[in-house]
C-alpha cells in the first residue's frame, strides 16, 4: 500500500478516535468549588457548565460582589479542569500522527 493510503487510513481512524473522544467528553464531569464550598460549580468536558450550586447561607443581598467572585472563581476553575482532560484525551487520538500543525 502506498504511503498516502497508509496517511489516510490512519488519519480516518484518528477521526473516528477523536470522534468518540468527544463523545465521552460531553459526558464527563468535573467539580469545582470555592468559598469554602459555598459555591459549587460542574463543568462537563467538552468545555459547557452542567450546574451551579449555592449555599442558602451565601445569599446576602449586601455581600452580591462576594458571591459573583466566588461563582466566577469556581466556574473557571471547573472549566480549566474540563479543558485538562480535553487536551489529554484528544492528545491520546493524536499521537504518533505526525503532521504539522496537529501538535
Amino acid at each position: 500500500m502506498s504511503s498516502i493510503g497508509k496517511l489516510m487510513k490512519q488519519a480516518a481512524r484518528m477521526q473516528q478516535q477523536m470522534e468518540q473522544i468527544q463523545t465521552a467528553l460531553a459526558t464527563r464531569t468535573v467539580e469545582a468549588t470555592s468559598g469554602g464550598g459555598a459555591v459549587k460549580v460542574v463543568a462537563k468536558c467538552d468545555g459547557s457548565i452542567a450546574s451551579i450550586k449555592i449555599d442558602p447561607q451565601a445569599l446576602n443581598p449586601s455581600d452580591a460582589q462576594l458571591l459573583e467572585d466566588m461563582i466566577l472563581t469556581a466556574a473557571n476553575q471547573a472549566l480549566a479542569q474540563a479543558k485538562e482532560i480535553s487536551n489529554a484525551e484528544m492528545g491520546k487520538a493524536t499521537a504518533g500522527f505526525n503532521l504539522p500543525g496537529l501538535t
